[in-house]
């Protein structure tokens, strides 16, 4: 069975518009009948361009947004149907580091009280144990003890984003949504940032939901690609060699926009992934 399953998920939005005589409701779909899973150690890269529904279908998996039709089964439970100690479990094994790390956090928090926030809602340890445990995950994403006391707006980007991450991981969860995670991210602390997924993924045994426009980013962390369009899943591929010979003119005009415009250098490119 997989770690989690999306079964014919459709969700829309209501929005109002105004003719000459009155207001009128009209919904907005942004998911239609997707159908996805994910096993455990596996990321999937979720690619497509702003608006195509990456956000809304993370959400969905999250249970932070309930679809009007389908399913979203987390270890065989419906998140949105489970019984309260069920969704308790669910909760703790299913995370999130989102694209803005500072809106993210409580400025008013320092990093060690931000970290240690899921271990006091469901781990009962003592202080000491609590302080040992928040060193050791600011050491494992390339941080130390000397960062407990400071506030987010004393961390760049990265930093705060790594302190994020350890949060996300303080549990040991099963599956972390990463959405747009590392998008606002100069090109150095991406790859530093995606490098440090990686070896977690590896050495915790997490299984990523990996939503991205950035194909190259997609490419370094993913073991499966999905492409969405217009709230539609245009298809999953197993490899990146399967990514990079589809013939759907999404994914080609996707792979087109991100290579050198001239083809001698393609192949080059290409190489890489």
């Amino acid at each position: 069975m997989s770690l989690l399953q999306v079964k014919d998920v459709s969700h829309s939005y209501g929005f109002e518009f105004r003719t000459f005589f009155k207001w009128n409701n009209r919904p907005k779909k942004v998911l239609s009948s997707i159908t996805l899973s994910i096993d455990e150690g596996i990321c999937l890269g979720m690619l497509g361009t702003s608006g195509a529904g990456k956000s809304t279908l993370g959400k969905v998996i999250l249970g932070l947004e309930r679809p009007q039709y389908g399913q979203v089964l987390f270890q065989g439970y419906d998140i949105y149907t489970a019984d309260k100690h069920t969704r308790q479990k669910i909760r703790r094994n299913l995370q999130a580091v989102f694209q803005d790390s500072y809106s993210s956090v409580n400025p008013r928090m320092t990093a060690e009280r931000i970290i240690a926030e899921p271990l006091e809602n469901y781990e009962k340890l003592t202080i000491a144990e609590q302080r040992r445990l928040v060193i050791e995950l600011l050491e494992r994403v390339g941080l130390s003890e000397k960062d407990l006391k400071k506030y987010p707006h004393q961390f760049s980007g990265g930093q705060l984003q790594r302190i994020n991450i350890a949060r996300a991981i303080s549990l040991k969860p099963k599956l972390i949504v990463l959405d747009e995670s590392v998008s606002s991210l100069d090109m150095v602390n991406q790859t530093l940032i995606l490098g440090l997924l990686r070896d977690l993924k590896k050495d915790f045994g997490l299984s990523y939901f990996f939503i991205t426009h950035d194909i190259k980013a997609a490419c370094a962390i993913s073991d499966t690609l999905g492409v969405l369009e217009k709230g539609q899943l245009v298809d999953l591929y197993t490899s990146k060699k399967q990514f990079f010979n589809a013939d759907h003119p999404v994914v080609k005009e996707m792979i087109g926009s991100m290579l050198p415009e001239h083809p001698q250098y393609r192949c080059q490119s290409l190489k890489q992934f």
